[in-house]
Parts: structure tokens; sequence; C-alpha cells
């Protein structure tokens, strides 16, 4: 029988991934498993000057990984029952691939993630993170599109 004791949550900080972090919330309870949540930082980049190329900006960076703390502390206090064995994990890079080798790092067993975050153009010129999880990933991915059937929210965060 499948047994699910990792479970991995993007969460972007949109409502949709709150959800979803609900969702993963009381499938942790049903199968006692832990729960980690990953935001991945974004490096900041400033368009290419001609001599120098791409640069990053590492104090725009610092600053969204100490605000992005903060968040994801205020999230599991208001979200994860204290009986959920949880842990918070932050990465700067890629979205999708900071999760698929997380995934694999940590021998997640299943990734629940939201199918809406960024909308329109971002959508368009990057694609759906949730899309390529799903193509890459090394484990199981549970998508959730809005609105969940039979699962209501009670709103905390």
């Amino acid at each position: 029988m499948y047994s699910v004791k990792n479970i991995l949550v993007p969460i972007d900080f949109s409502d949709f991934s709150k959800n979803a972090l609900r969702y993963a919330v009381n499938f942790a309870e049903h199968f006692k498993a832990k729960l980690s949540l990953i935001y991945v930082v974004e490096p900041a980049i400033y368009p290419a000057d001609f001599s120098m190329g791409q640069v990053s900006i590492p104090a725009l960076d610092l600053d969204m990984t100490t605000r992005a703390k903060e968040e994801l502390s205020k999230l599991v206090e208001a979200e994860i029952a204290s009986h959920v064995e949880s842990e918070v994990i932050i990465k700067s890079g890629k979205p999708f691939i900071e999760i698929i080798e997380t995934a694999s790092e940590k021998d997640v067993d299943l990734i629940i993630i939201s199918t809406h975050g960024h909308t329109g153009v971002e959508h368009l010129l990057f694609g759906s993170t949730a899309e390529k999880v799903v193509r890459k990933a090394p484990c199981p991915v549970l998508t959730l599109r809005e609105p969940l059937k039979g699962f209501k929210y009670t709103e905390k965060c």
C-alpha cells in the first residue's frame, strides 16, 4: 500500500496557494505525514547592460528572503495544527526547478500544488510552474484547481 510520509507544498502567498496549504494540512493529518512548505525567491535581475550583461541584486534577494521567512512563520502558525509536523524551506532560483530538486532531496512522497498563481502575461511568458512540476517531479503531484469540490475553506489567514 502506498504510504505518504512527506508532503511538499509550494507557496507563493496567493490565495490559491494558501487554499492548497489548507487542503494539504488535511492530507497530512489523515496520513500522519510531515508537511514541508517551500517558497522560492526569484533573483532580482536588472536588464542587461551591454558591457556587463544581466546583474543580480543580492540585497533585494536578502530582503525578500527575510520577508518570506516572516510570512511563512505567520502562515504556519495560522494554518497548521500543532500535531502536524512541519518545516519551512526558502530557496532562490527558478520555482519549478527548486521545487523539483527539493522533492528529490527531501524524498517527498507527494507534492500538493495549486494550478493557479501568476496569471495573464506572466503565464504566457514563463508558463505554469505547476505544469512544469507535474511534468518533471520525482513523485506524484496533486494539482488543485479552484473551487475544490466538497472542500470548505475556513478563512484563517
